[in-house]
């Protein structure tokens, strides 16, 4: 459900881009292409069309937001924890762990391996 209503979300992103961009703020863009007086829709009917496309997809875009937020899956919300404080109550005591013997010595800061005699 979360990926269908995040395509639509893309597709609606698109769409209200696209009609942005043909509108000019200055009362121009695609309504000045249309001055010819044999047009079905004129100038003003451009307008409000693209006002009126951009209100809706904005709309829209607002209404599928909220939705694809209440469809994300959040996991058992039955324990009331997060998965993070369920790890750290799970962690397993580092002095706890038993050392395992290398068989190796490591040398000594000075850079010589025997010991000090006293």
């Amino acid at each position: 459900m979360y990926l269908f209503l995040s395509i639509l979300i893309l597709i609606v992103c698109v769409l209200l881009g696209l009609i942005v961009l043909v509108q000019n703020s200055k009362g121009g863009g695609l309504a000045s292409n249309f001055q010819a007086s044999s047009q079905i829709m004129g100038v003003r009917r451009t307008n409000d069309f693209l006002e009126k496309a951009t209100w809706t997809l904005a709309i829209a875009l607002l209404v599928l937001s909220i939705a694809a937020s209440l469809s994300i899956h959040r996991g058992d919300s039955s324990t009331g924890q997060s998965a993070i404080q369920d790890q750290i109550q799970n962690t397993v005591d580092p002095s706890g762990v038993p050392q395992i013997p290398t068989g190796t010595t490591e040398a000594q800061p000075g850079g010589s391996t025997e010991t000090p005699k006293q």
